[in-house]
């Protein structure tokens, strides 16, 4: 009887742990990245490390810049194998610095409409077309700010600006003479720079990563690596 028994009950099978979803070590990798992100938003400085095909990496490590130009960071800006180092915007006070004029022209029309102009009806529309004025250079201000970009790789410095087109500035770190931090009066009340990337000859354009926050900081790290690359520290890439 218990041989019958033994005979009917089904064989058991060995449990099985459920084996671990790849998906899992993406997202382990995501949470690091959009927690990377979160720094790049709060501090305007970026430290982005891409591996295979940089422009796949840089698209995944950093949200916060999935923007049209983000995108075309991604799909046609970055060669293939190419290490982002670096990724940062202006700062916001890039707008209000690139605004002031207008906004003291502004001003100045009011006053003088108010102290010299008896017509009311002549001073309202003074003071319409003033703020209308100083409300559009603002906003066009907002543009150009938005289309701004500074990418540090291990081969080249970029910068992307433009508002209805891109235009993009690279030079390849070899070709870099030296790099200089400059601040204008407005730029030393907030502790912000700019930094001039001068070319060792005209092949490449000068440019200059304008009002960003940490200027020192930046500026060695682009120094750092521009020496890195000139004594052989990374792949050789096209000049």
């Amino acid at each position: 009887m218990t041989a019958a028994l033994e005979h009917l009950s089904p064989p058991r099978r060995a449990r099985r742990r459920p084996a671990t979803p790849a998906g899992d070590g993406i997202a382990a990798r995501s949470d690091g990245a959009a927690a990377h992100a979160a720094s790049f938003s709060r501090d305007g400085i970026g430290d982005v490390r891409a591996s295979e095909g940089g422009a796949a990496a840089a698209a995944e490590s950093v949200p916060s810049v999935r923007t049209s130009l983000g995108a075309l960071l991604a799909g046609h800006i970055l060669r293939d194998g190419e290490v982002v180092l670096l990724i940062l915007k202006p700062s916001m006070w890039y707008i209000v610095f690139s605004s002031l004029r207008f906004l003291a022209a502004g001003l100045i029309a009011v006053i003088a409409a108010r102290l010299w102009v008896h017509n009311s009806h002549a001073v309202s529309s003074i003071v319409y077309t003033a703020t209308f004025v100083v409300a559009g250079r603002v906003m066009w201000a907002i543009l150009q700010w938005q289309g701004r970009l500074y990418v540090l790789t291990d081969m080249r410095v970029v910068r992307l600006s433009g508002v209805f087109s891109v235009e993009i500035l690279d030079c390849a770190l070899r070709k870099v003479a030296q790099t200089r931090l400059t601040r204008t009066f407005r730029e030393k009340l907030w502790r912000l720079g700019s930094i001039e990337i001068i070319p060792v000859d005209d092949s490449c354009p000068p440019s200059v990563w304008q009002t960003v926050n940490k200027p020192a900081e930046v500026q060695a790290k682009i120094q750092s690596t521009i020496d890195r690359a000139k004594q052989g520290g990374f792949p050789c890439g096209p000049d």
